[in-house]
């Protein structure tokens, strides 16, 4: 039953990834119309009450001010600066700054004590990580510096969000919890989309499509997939699966906007991948403490056969008999020390 969990949670995660890495080119798209605060309003809005009634029996147990408060940051704030960066930056640029995301979430991790990375499994992050280097590398146009610090500090927030995410989600419902905290991203990002005033009539139906996939594909969808096994498996682990983002964010990239995709970004896809395999390799347990557990076993058992023995055949050799008055019945239970 574990195991068909884990592999439950596993498959929820790659999903979440992969539809996710349509978010990049999707929002690009999308901000042509809606200004970053509008987009995240619009879609946290739009998204959040279909989850609502699918979890309405667990809605209102998922409201505490923890989910809220994690909902406002790790939803609306993130959001908001990565809409910011992915206006001002190339798609192949932010794609590639989205890949740090699982290295951030296992350094977080160990660094508050909430998980712990084997050898093998840091040089998976770090292959992962090469990949989408090469991957993203031929890089695209409109790339600037501010842009891409804007996407960073996204990612920073976001790995952060991953690691205190488990603990919000124990003991409740996945998609009530996504729904409150998508609530709480919508909320946020209104004072922002204020500012930013009224927008006008999209000039073509391009922008309105993009929103209505991001909604649906790169955010109704991804978010309660990847709560879903996140809730069954290490933060690590679950940040593993967002390298497969970059990916396919670069490949629709390259389609979308002309961005080069060939032999090198087919390589980095392979080299993505095995960092992924490596990265989510279950660590191998110690055959020790299975062995002490046997030896001390066998232990117990001697000692339970020795004590039921009656104690004058234990005092006197083969033959002898016990004196009149010696005798202990086998039936006496042994004293406890």
């Amino acid at each position: 039953m574990k195991l068909l969990r884990r592999h439950s949670a596993i498959t929820a995660l790659i999903a979440a990834g992969l539809l996710w890495g349509l978010t990049v080119p999707l929002s690009k798209l999308a901000l042509e119309w809606l200004p970053g605060g509008w987009l995240t309003v619009v879609r946290f809005a739009l998204a959040a009450p279909l989850l609502a009634i699918v979890a309405r029996r667990d809605l209102r147990r998922a409201i505490t001010p923890q989910i809220l408060f994690a909902g406002a940051v790790g939803y609306g704030i993130v959001i908001m600066l990565q809409n910011a960066g992915i206006h001002a930056t190339s798609v192949s640029h932010a794609a590639l700054i989205v890949g740090a995301v699982p290295a951030l979430v296992a350094l977080i991790a160990a660094a508050t004590g909430k998980g712990s990375t084997g050898p093998l499994a840091w040089v998976g992050f770090a292959l992962a990580l090469a990949g989408v280097g090469i991957v993203a590398g031929g890089g695209g146009g409109g790339a600037t510096l501010g842009g891409d610090a804007l996407v960073f500090a996204s990612v920073t927030l976001s790995a952060s969000f991953v690691v205190l995410q488990p603990k919000l989600l124990r003991g409740q419902n996945p998609m009530a919890v996504t729904a409150v905290q998508m609530i709480a991203g919508a909320l946020i990002a209104i004072p922002n989309a204020a500012l930013e005033g009224i927008p006008a009539a999209p000039a073509t139906l391009t922008p309105v499509v993009a929103l209505l996939a991001l909604i649906l594909a790169g955010t109704l969808l991804p978010f309660a997939l990847f709560a879903y096994g996140q809730s069954r498996v290490s933060p690590e682990l679950a940040g593993a699966f967002l390298n497969l983002e970059p990916l396919v964010g670069t490949a629709a990239g390259a389609l979308a906007f002309g961005d080069p995709f060939g032999p090198m970004q087919l390589l980095g896809g392979a080299v993505i991948v095995a960092g992924i395999a490596l990265s989510t390799t279950p660590r191998k347990r110690s055959k020790a403490p299975a062995a002490d557990k046997r030896h001390a076993a066998r232990t117990h058992r001697t000692h339970q056969v020795r004590s039921s023995a009656p104690r004058d055949a234990r005092q006197h050799p083969r033959g002898e008999r016990p004196k009149s008055g010696n005798y202990v019945s086998s039936s006496t239970p042994p004293h406890s020390h």
